[in-house]
Formats: C-alpha cells, structure tokens, sequence
C-alpha cells in the first residue's frame, strides 16, 4: 500500500462528497459501501438499472444515521444513483444537470467504470470488442473529466481519482486493448495534471490485483487466490479520503 494510505486512517472528520463511475458491481460497489459507511456522501452511476436499485438498498442499510436526518427519513436519502453511460456525452451532460440540482459540486471523483477485452492476441480482437474497452476506459473517462472539471474550478477544489491498473505500467499478453486504454490513462491524468490550478489534484490509481469479475475474465479460477473487492474498498478508502492537492499528477498503488 502506497505511504499515501498510512495517513490519517478514516479520511478525515468532515464527510465529503464523492462520485463514483461504475457502481453496479466489483470495485466501485465496495467502494460506494464502504464510503458510505463512513458516513460520506455517494453519487453513483452505472448503465443497469437493476443494479442501481440493488445498491441503494444495501446503502439504506450501511449507511450510519445523521443527526440531521429526519425521523422517518431513510439515511440512504442522501446518497444519489443515477443511470448513466459514461461513453456517451449526453448521458453524462444529463448526469451533470442531475448531480448539481440534487447535490452540488462533488468533493472527489472516482473515474471507475471500465471494461477488458477477452484474452486474445491483438490481431484477433474483433474491432468493436476493442473499440468498447476504448470508449469505456479512456474515452468515458474525458467524458466526466469534460463536464465536471469546469464545475471545479471556480473554487480551486477538488479531487479526481482515475482508476488505472498495474497493466497501465507494464504489459501483458491477451488483453493489449485494455493495457493500452490504461496506459491512455496514466498519460491523460499527468497531462490534465498540469492544467489543473493550485489547490486541485488528479491522480491515477492502481488498485492491485483484486477478485472481480474482470479478473476472472483474465486467470480463470485464480482469480480466487487474490483478495476481495470489500477488504480493498477498506484501505482504499482511506487512501482516496486522504488524497490532497499535493498528490497532483501522482501515479499511486493501493
């Protein structure tokens, strides 16, 4: 874990908001919980629906009771899930809309949805499967960057976490579609890095190697050897919370 991680361990007193891409499942579900029972705010998105409802069901029950909170309110009111697609402009144009009328600018973004190709060498790797990891993972990333950094700026605030991978810093076999979409990332964010004003931070962040779902489309049965994505969501957590304007442009390991 990144020395990043080792500071004040629960984030900070004051409960912040934080947007999340790609809560339906894996590591943006883990996250979205764990950061709610912290007492945070969460604003997710995911395009299935039916997962979004899933979701706000087991934060209802996460999410610890504010004393602000009225009697016959749910707790889980103040958390926002939305159906969106971040490959689309317009879907996340209509995410903004809804994200400022209903909760303001977000204190943090984890830039999370993302996607992999099946194992395959290169040459086999049909053009809309590769086309798919990169609009998911490079292109739907500069959507949100696109919409909501301007949101920022006005109060030279904010923190913005782009999920890369180990595979963003060195290559493998089969999934060089997905390789290249993070090493896209890894580049995107120091760039955008340097545009940024004081007091703002965008960094990439390679969660490890955890047990979802993308992990098991790659090593199969192994997949299981590595840990889950709850007992991540406990350091990584702590790590985002933690995360200040001096992290700009890092490249950081959970």
């Amino acid at each position: 874990m990144n020395a990043v991680a080792s500071r004040t361990v629960g984030g900070g007193a004051s409960p912040r908001t934080i947007l999340i891409t790609g809560v339906s499942k894996g590591l943006g579900n883990a996250l979205a919980l764990e950061l709610a029972k912290r007492g945070h705010t969460v604003i997710g998105c995911s395009r299935t629906q039916d997962k979004l409802n899933s979701l706000r069901l087991e934060l209802a029950s996460t999410t610890p009771a504010s004393p602000s909170t009225e009697p016959n309110s749910s707790s889980s009111n103040r958390h926002l899930l939305i159906n969106a697609d971040v490959t689309s402009n317009s879907s996340i144009e209509q995410l903004v809309r809804i994200v400022m009328e209903e909760k303001g600018v977000p204190d943090i973004i984890v830039n999370n949805a993302g996607t992999i190709n099946q194992n395959n060498r290169i040459w086999e790797v049909p053009e809309e499967e590769f086309n798919t990891v990169i609009d998911t993972n490079v292109k739907g990333l500069a959507n949100v960057l696109r919409h909501f950094i301007p949101l920022m700026l006005p109060n030279k605030k904010g923190i913005i976490v782009n999920m890369s991978s180990g595979w963003g810093r060195s290559g493998a076999a089969l999934v060089a579609p997905y390789c290249a979409s993070k090493w896209a990332v890894e580049g995107l964010t120091k760039s955008v890095a340097k545009e940024l004003p004081e007091g703002m931070a965008i960094v990439a962040l390679n969660p490890g190697v955890i047990n979802t779902d993308m992990l098991v489309s790659c090593f199969g049965n192994s997949a299981e050897l590595y840990q889950t994505p709850e007992s991540w969501a406990l350091k990584a957590a702590t790590m985002i919370l933690n995360l200040t304007a001096a992290d700009n442009g890092a490249s950081l390991t959970v």
